[in-house]
């Protein structure tokens, strides 16, 4: 068998390069961070013919060798690096059939690394459409390389190129261009100080101030060391080899490149005159979120309900099934309910990040970016921090990391200090499950209350945001200088596949990544919620029965008995077993009657334990401050654990119900019949709900985001404030809410 290949897909952004990559490896894939820096690193394995196998790694998008961000310079590292675990044997550059001058850039520059590199001209099928013709065998010996025209659309070329990386051990490795002819004397002083270093690659390490490579060595005869040049001299270096470099590429598309301007054709310009429009771009904008919101409800319902019943389901059929014991109840009552917590919200999230995929296939997302840049500007963010904020509505942690290339300080702190407002799929849960407690489910010209409470909080998260950099902008006193550039690409028809694999990965990365807290936290709280010290614990059951006996039950448990009373006789009626007789009546109703207290009582004691376990005492300790939010000790107690991270809060809330119930109930019902007891009323009503979600909305709650705020400015004074402000705004704003609504 032979060796295994390394091969690193390049590319500018927008060129398809992740079509690439994943009709390359499928779902042999994975996505991780290159160690020591929190960049992602997405790898993948690709079967080749003769058991040969590819590990492909998808570097990050670069225009060039001469970066800008830090992503760009991971990506520049691995090429120099040839001691890395992650440098290729083979680079494949994917570039896009409408822009190959800008994307041939690239290519020279990293086949003048001297290693080996083929060329992909991705979206060949769009080549009739418009009017281009590529001379295939004469680019391929001008360039000295391989080149395989691909349409992932079509899934056609891509088996060519399979066999092009098997073979890539018959590629020159023949520079495009002779590096020295830029400045002659600079040249020739830097390949006598370092003779045993490839020319190029000396420069590259230069300019990028990589340090693979010492740059103070000796010249030959004990001269002085190489000096380096300024900063603007390796400046006005870089343009003048970029300036050869595109004569290079012009003389070679010339002769291989042509675009017939009668067959181009497209509407283009037309629709991004009205996508980017200064009214109808933002309201086209608005009407997309809005449907997105309204699909997310509307079509995750069913599948939600069938989770939900599903867990119950399974927590009942393991108390049943299995002896009675502490792993019983630890897999019925810790584990299930805290696992389901999560699971239950996979619909919504997958198609939050489905639309999101879509709108990221289709080309739309880089116009919203435009457009909204008219909008950061008067709050002191560059057009940049558009990406980061987007990037928001996901996850913040990547959405920080995402700040990289933006070249201001100022700017860049702003952002980062401003993006965890931005309404995140860990908020998600908390967001749904509250808002189908408390919101009713009627509509308004035909849109659902709770879509438009949705789309509200969302709104509300980036009011937040565009505020708070405002304030920012004024308070912080460090200099900055603004510019944006975007690129707009072509409009296309997503690609399905893209969309599949972006789904499945996001949507599993979000709940491994909550999984592993839930489960480690649902153990931990069913332990301190099945476990007490006090005589109130230990003698539960006595003392709810004679109060039970004395007082009677609670509201919660007298609604429980009457409700569940009523359908039982509602269903007698139906089944038409009315006439039987009254007695046989009376009788059936009387045994239900007995089972539901009996269920009742049991109920009462569980909840009583739970109120005197060591999770309990500690609820109780903290209630003071959370009682005039409206919220309970049970709300506390999930208040502080998704600390850990926000969707945290259901699987908490699941799992202090579930050691509380031994009824076969949905989390979602049993938090609806939740009572204050001191008021009689829902725990979860209009006024405690509101409070719960605009505290949602406002608050840190990650410690995750902290974190990586921390490694991002180098500092604990920025996420310390930010932590300390966004709390603290979070609970004054659900204070007055639910005051105000009480």
């Amino acid at each position: 068998m032979s060796k295994d290949i390394k091969v690193a897909l390049i590319g500018n952004p927008n060129t398809g390069k992740t079509s690439v990559f994943n009709r390359l490896t499928g779902l042999n894939q994975k996505v991780g961070n290159y160690p020591g820096i929190t960049v992602e690193k997405k790898q993948g394995i690709c079967k080749l013919p003769r058991g040969v196998r590819a590990h492909i790694t998808d570097l990050p998008g670069t225009y060039s060798l001469n970066t800008t961000s830090l992503d760009e310079s991971v990506a520049v590292e691995i090429l120099l690096n040839r001691n890395a675990p992650d440098f290729p044997d083979l680079v494949v550059v994917i570039s896009d059939v409408e822009n190959l001058k800008r994307n041939l850039l690239l290519f020279t520059q990293i086949k003048d690394l001297r290693i080996p590199a083929i060329l992909v001209i991705n979206m060949a099928d769009r080549m009739k459409r418009k009017g281009i013709s590529v001379d295939v065998p004469e680019l391929e010996k001008r360039l000295q390389t391989r080149v395989a025209l691909v349409s992932t659309r079509k899934n056609t070329g891509i088996e060519e190129l399979k066999a092009i990386i098997e073979n890539y051990r018959c590629l020159s490795c023949q520079p495009c261009m002779d590096i020295a002819s830029i400045d002659p004397p600079y040249f020739d002083r830097l390949r006598k100080a370092f003779p045993n270093e490839d020319l190029y690659k000396l420069w590259v390490v230069i300019t990028q101030d990589v340090n693979f490579t010492p740059l103070q060595k000796k010249l030959p005869g004990g001269e002085k060391s190489f000096e380096i040049k300024s900063r603007q001299e390796l400046k006005k270096l870089q343009h003048r080899e970029t300036i050869r470099r595109y004569q290079l590429i012009n003389d070679i598309l010339k002769e291989t490149y042509r675009v017939d301007l009668k067959a181009a054709k497209g509407l283009r310009a037309g629709i991004d005159r009205i996508l980017t429009h200064r009214i109808f771009g933002y309201l086209i904008f608005f009407l997309i979120l809005l449907t997105i919101f309204q699909a997310i409800f509307d079509w995750s319902g069913v599948p939600m309900d069938a989770i939900d019943a599903f867990f119950a389901s399974a927590s009942e059929w393991v108390k049943t099934s299995l002896p009675p014991g502490i792993l019983t109840n630890l897999i019925a009552e810790g584990i299930i309910a805290g696992i389901g917590g999560i699971v239950i919200f996979i619909p919504q999230i997958a198609f939050l990040f489905f639309f999101i995929a879509i709108l990221e296939e289709s080309g739309y997302m880089s116009r919203v970016v435009f457009l909204m840049d008219r909008l950061m500007r008067p709050f002191g963010l560059s057009g940049k921090s558009v990406v980061p904020l987007m990037s928001g509505t996901a996850c913040a942690i990547p959405a920080v990391m995402a700040t990289r290339n933006i070249e201001s300080w100022k700017e860049r702190l702003i952002t980062i200090l401003v993006t965890p407002f931005m309404t995140c799929s860990a908020r998600l849960p908390v967001y749904l499950i509250i808002i189908a407690l408390v919101i009713p489910e009627g509509r308004f010209i035909g849109l659902s209350y709770q879509a438009l409470a949705l789309m509200i909080l969302y709104l509300l998260g980036f009011v937040a945001a565009m505020v708070s950099a405002w304030a920012l902008n004024r308070i912080l006193k460090i200099p900055s200088r603004k510019f944006f550039m975007v690129e707009m690409p072509n409009y296309k028809i997503p690609l399905w596949k893209n969309v599949f694999y972006t789904v499945v990965e996001k949507t599993k990365s979000f709940v491994y990544g909550a999984g592993k807290i839930i489960l480690a936290i649902s153990i931990v709280l069913w332990f301190l919620g099945s476990n007490g010290f006090s005589e109130e614990f230990k003698n539960a059951d006595r003392i709810v029965t004679e109060r039970v006996k004395k007082q009677g039950f609670t509201t919660y448990s007298k609604n429980y008995i009457a409700d569940n009373l009523d359908r039982y006789r509602e269903a007698l009626d139906e089944e038409g077993t009315t006439p039987l007789g009254p007695q046989r009546l009376a009788d059936s109703l009387d045994a239900r009657q007995q089972d539901l207290e009996a269920r009742a009582l049991s109920q009462e004691i569980s909840s009583y334990r739970l109120e005197h376990s060591v999770i309990g005492k500690m609820g109780k300790l903290i209630e003071p401050m959370v009682q005039p939010l409206g919220y309970d000790w049970k709300i506390g107690i999930a208040l502080i654990t998704s600390f850990a991270a926000r969707e945290v809060f259901v699987g908490t809330l699941a799992t202090i119900y579930s050691v509380g119930s031994d009824e076969e109930e949905t989390i979602k019902n049993r938090m609806a019949a939740e009572i204050n007891e001191e008021k009689g009323e829902p725990l979860f009503n209009l006024a405690s709900g509101i409070s719960l979600l605009l505290f949602y909305a406002f608050a840190m709650q990650c410690m995750s985001t902290l974190a990586i705020v921390k490694r991002e400015t180098n500092s604990w004074k920025w996420p310390m404030l930010q932590l300390g402000f966004m709390t603290t705004f979070a609970y004054l704003v659900a204070l007055l809410a639910y005051q105000i609504l009480s």
